[in-house]
């Protein structure tokens, strides 16, 4: 099965068709295993091939990756089945310097002899590229970690939950929507599985077994007596974490104003389907906003795709050095601007760090795919722009001696390259409740939800619209709104910023599908907040586009 004929038949829509199948990834029955489960020590000989190899074909460096990907996709719509999907892949990449310049090969073909060419190929690439490298890689040092493991901590392996048991569930949700007014409702569940061990020639070898899962719906209401419609999807995130997500557990939840609910480290899907029909039905009476300057409050479940798009995509520092321009384009936060230690990217109380650690977030791993422990660290601190993302090859442009770990590839079949760590906005540092934050809105809407989104190529002007709008009158909500968008660029949208609620509102949102690179890949990104308030930001009315 080709990608192109999954895609149909799976109906990701936009975001996953961006989702990289390798070629050969076959469709298989549940229980269906393509490829050989090998021992730790087995991983350890076939790696040590390819190091071997490497040094003795010249190279002065070299790393492996061998890698098994297991993805799962149910499907649902209404009170039916769409489909279910299990994608493998199973193979090694091989990465490594020689005559100063990177080498890349991969192969599925693991054994000794597969990885002996492949190593080979890989070094004589880097001997090719070597005639028209301008200045030799410069590969920052990282320890030598022996043999390590890490695990996503999960409680329940969402891959041995029987298909049954899944699309029971979803159907379930199906019906709670149906049954509160949903003219049309779908629902999904993706799960994914890396298991991947890395060893180098710098004496480390890493064995990781992560795991992610994203469970998502679309509920739509039509007015029969108009025609018109509108719809809702899930308010929860995707997370790194297993079965467990979905067991509605009470300690998940954020009561928020107007019958919306937050949901942090449990997810109750049944619940939020059944809201989600209640608020689109809402939505359809829903007053028309006046387009003008509002103070806009904005919930976590939204505001993690307005983080993602102005602050983590524009501080990867290949972006600001224009190496890389795809999907996003490239950076107004040049390396100028964070020379000058002064270079206001937010308002005071503006604190945005980025972290491969967070538990249950979807960037957290204990390595990343170049072996170096991953961390957190300040992107922005007290508003000002203080550092970027980078790896062990660019980290010397900054001055720093030590890679911030946010290496990462999608497949074996893919050379590893800096991607987007989680990158979150810290929360404040005095108690403050949503509720509280409203009061204190004389003329605001209160936004919850991600939606559709527009941004220019430096990640700098920008327009973002959401789910749910609310407006806010004299510190109280008075009715829900529709067709809001609001308009800002990034340095004057952050430096707007003049509230953030506590740590006791802090949840996370995020993505499956960050695209970047050419050919492209995808990467697994969280960004966490708490509800946060910007003053007198532009709205304008996308039924009117005024």
């Amino acid at each position: 099965m080709n990608r192109r004929d999954f895609i149909q038949l799976a109906a990701l829509g936009a975001g996953a068709m961006l989702l990289p199948l390798p070629t050969f990834a076959k469709e298989i029955s549940e229980s269906e295993l393509l490829t050989p489960i090998l021992s730790t020590a087995d991983k350890k000989r076939l790696a040590d091939v390819a190091l071997n190899t490497a040094r003795s074909n010249g190279a002065s460096y070299c790393d492996v990756r061998i890698g098994r990907y297991l993805r799962q996709f149910v499907f649902t719509r209404e009170n039916k089945v769409q489909g279910v999907q299990n994608t493998e892949s199973f193979g090694v990449g091989i990465r490594v310097i020689a005559n100063g310049t990177w080498g890349f090969a991969s192969t599925n073909r693991v054994t000794a002899d597969g990885i002996k060419k492949a190593a080979e190929t890989a070094v004589a690439i880097a001997k090719a590229n070597s005639k028209f490298q301008k200045e030799p890689v410069r590969l920052a040092p990282t320890k030598a970690l022996g043999e390590v493991s890490w695990k996503t901590p999960i409680e329940k392996n969402a891959f041995e939950v029987p298909i049954k048991e899944k699309t029971d569930f979803l159907l379930s949700v199906n019906d709670a929507a149906m049954k509160n007014g949903a003219n049309f409702v779908s629902s999904s569940l993706f799960l994914v599985n890396e298991q991947k061990y890395f060893a180098s020639t710098d004496g480390s070898y890493i064995d990781q077994d992560i795991y992610r899962i994203w469970p998502t719906f679309n509920v739509t209401v039509i007015d029969k007596t108009t025609g018109k419609f509108q719809s809702r999807s899930e308010l929860a995130a995707p997370m790194g974490m297993g079965y467990e997500y979905l067991s509605a557990r009470p300690e998940g939840k954020y009561q928020l104003p107007e019958g919306v609910i937050g949901y942090g480290k449990y997810y109750d899907m049944i619940e939020d389907a059944t809201l989600a029909a209640q608020h689109v039905k809402q939505k359809l009476k829903a007053k028309s906003v006046e387009p003008g300057k509002y103070d806009l409050v904005l919930d976590p479940a939204h505001l993690w795709l307005t983080i993602h798009e102005s602050v983590g995509h524009p501080l990867e520092l290949d972006r600001v050095l224009g190496y890389e321009a795809n999907y996003a384009g490239t950076s107004f936060a040049t390396l100028d601007k964070w020379q000058s230690r002064s270079f206001n990217y937010g308002s005071p109380i503006v604190n945005l760090f980025a972290d491969k650690t967070q538990p249950t977030s979807l960037g957290a791993v204990g390595y990343d795919d170049e072996g170096v422990t991953t961390k957190q660290w300040d992107l922005i601190k007290d508003g000002i722009l203080v550092n970027y993302q980078a790896i062990r090859d660019q980290v010397h442009i900054l001055g720093e001696k030590e890679s911030h770990g946010c290496c990462y590839a999608d497949s074996w079949s893919s050379v590893q390259f800096q991607r987007m760590p989680n990158v979150s906005l810290a929360p404040g540092k005095t108690k403050l409740s949503v509720a509280d934050m409203i009061a204190g809105v004389d003329k605001g809407i209160y936004i919850v939800g991600d939606s559709s989104y527009s941004i220019d190529q430096q990640r700098y002007n920008f327009q973002f619209t959401g789910q749910l709008f609310y407006e806010i009158k004299n510190g109280k909500i008075v009715g829900m709104l529709k067709d809001v968008a609001y308009q800002s660029n990034t340095q004057e949208f952050w430096n707007s910023c003049v509230a953030i609620c506590d740590e006791s509102d802090y949840r996370l949102g995020g993505s499956f599908f960050d695209g970047k690179g050419q050919p492209g890949q995808v990467s697994a990104v969280s960004h966490g907040s708490s509800t946060t308030r910007f003053n007198n930001v532009n709205v304008i009315n996308t039924a009117r586009n005024v």
